[in-house]
């Protein structure tokens, strides 16, 4: 996905380091990700989240809050009331580059951020949280005695997550007694309310509570034995899904005609990361959307279908149709079909004919249901051959391949 990099002015005028990520084509929409207490921009599941979306046609800004990651500014000079500050001017940064935010995405203490910021931001129309607490005092339970030192002396310093960090005073008197029920009950946009059952630094008892206080239109998505951060790979990318899928029902993802000469459009496949094989396969300017992986044993992470697999389905898909529109232009008591689609290899001499030494045989088993007769059962094996899929896989096709023009990233 294209990245752009930049700075724009956080709450107090200082830098904030932020990068846009953009889809290959036309934005459709546009995400503004709050990441969670103490973490930042990069961390895996907001990488996931932004490569999920602009698979969509969604941009996603991502940015350091004030004196996190490569943003200007110290930390411990920072507060919740701060962090929605800095979210607001992220928003305008947006509105100003024409593409101010449609959907608010808030993890942790970054989630009741974004239900606090969205109030002040009219071109929201839908908020997803993850992990959020409604307390935002919650995060005050893990400075590990240091709450005392941190109000006598202003400052304090505590470990986070394997990082030291120094919290003011001004942060713990900002959150204390905080809570953000009336903004939730006021949100008056859609809300997503992620959360995991098992998630050990702010229990589950807190998606209770937002999803209680917010008001239609509202949906809850568990995570199930998810950790806080979302570190692993298919929780992230669960998540991800889910976020895209949700927020396509709320945005207006009007989408451009498909290019000519190409009347399906552009069928895009992403890998999804360095690590593994998974892959993100949109179609239709982002409407349609599945994965393709490779199975754990050959170095995969199973998360969707293999290439071959996927071309099974082709093949079987087109079976079916080319089926179903045979039987109904002839009237026929059709009353369902299936096709079981297997992929394998042979060397030459067990195939018909071939110049290979292997080549691919795919066999299917098309199961009809419904009153037909033997005629008519015979008639409809041979139009299965004539199935599109069916003659480009025994005629061959022209496969022709160019590299794109290389992405200029400037430096961070």
């Amino acid at each position: 996905m294209p990245t752009e990099r930049f700075s724009f002015p956080g709450h107090d005028g200082g830098d904030l380091a932020a990068r846009l990520d953009l889809p290959d084509g036309p934005v459709l929409a546009t995400a503004l990700f709050a990441h969670c207490f103490t973490c930042g921009k990069d961390i895996p599941a907001a990488r996931r989240i932004a490569a999920r979306l602009t698979a969509a046609g969604i941009a996603v800004l991502r940015f350091d809050f004030t004196g996190l990651g490569h943003s200007d500014g110290e930390f411990e000079n920072t507060s919740f009331s701060s962090n929605v500050d800095d979210l607001v001017a992220a928003a305008a940064e947006l509105a100003a580059r024409g593409h101010g935010p449609d959907l608010m995405i808030g993890h942790s203490l970054g989630g009741a951020a974004v239900l606090v910021a969205a109030a002040r931001l009219p071109s929201v129309k839908a908020v997803a949280t993850i992990g959020a607490p409604f307390e935002p005092e919650h995060v005050t339970h893990h400075f590990d005695g240091a709450l005392d030192r941190i109000l006598s002396e202003g400052a304090g310093e505590v470990v986070l997550g394997g990082r030291k960090l120094r919290i003011g005073r001004e942060f713990v008197h900002d959150v204390t007694g905080r809570r953000i029920e009336d903004a939730v009950a006021g949100l008056g946009r859609a809300l997503l309310v992620m959360h995991a059952p098992r998630d050990e630094i702010v229990g589950i008892e807190n998606a209770t509570d937002i999803f209680q206080a917010a008001k239609h239109p509202k949906s809850f998505v568990t995570l199930d034995d998810a950790d806080h951060l979302v570190t692993r790979a298919e929780d992230a990318e669960y998540a991800a899904d889910v976020i895209g899928a949700w927020a396509s029902r709320y945005l207006d993802l009007r989408r451009p005609a498909p290019p000519v000469g190409a009347p399906e459009g552009v069928t895009r496949v992403t890998e999804v990361s360095p690590d593994g094989f998974t892959q993100d396969v949109v179609a239709s300017g982002g409407r349609h959307h599945l994965k393709a992986d490779e199975p754990k044993a050959y170095g995969g992470s199973d998360l969707g279908l293999t290439p071959y697999q996927l071309l099974a389905a082709s093949l079987g898909a087109c079976t079916s149709m080319t089926l179903r529109m045979y039987a109904r232009r002839k009237g026929w008591p059709v009353e369902g079909i299936s096709v079981d689609v297997t992929h394998d290899r042979m060397h030459a001499q067990d195939a018909p004919s071939s110049g290979t030494e292997r080549i691919d045989r795919f066999r299917r088993v098309i199961t009809l249901t419904g009153p037909l007769d033997e005629e008519q059962r015979d008639r409809l094996l041979e139009i299965a051959d004539k199935c599109p899929v069916h003659r480009t896989l025994e005629t061959g096709a022209v496969v022709e391949t160019e590299l794109a023009a290389p992405a200029m990233e400037p430096a961070e």
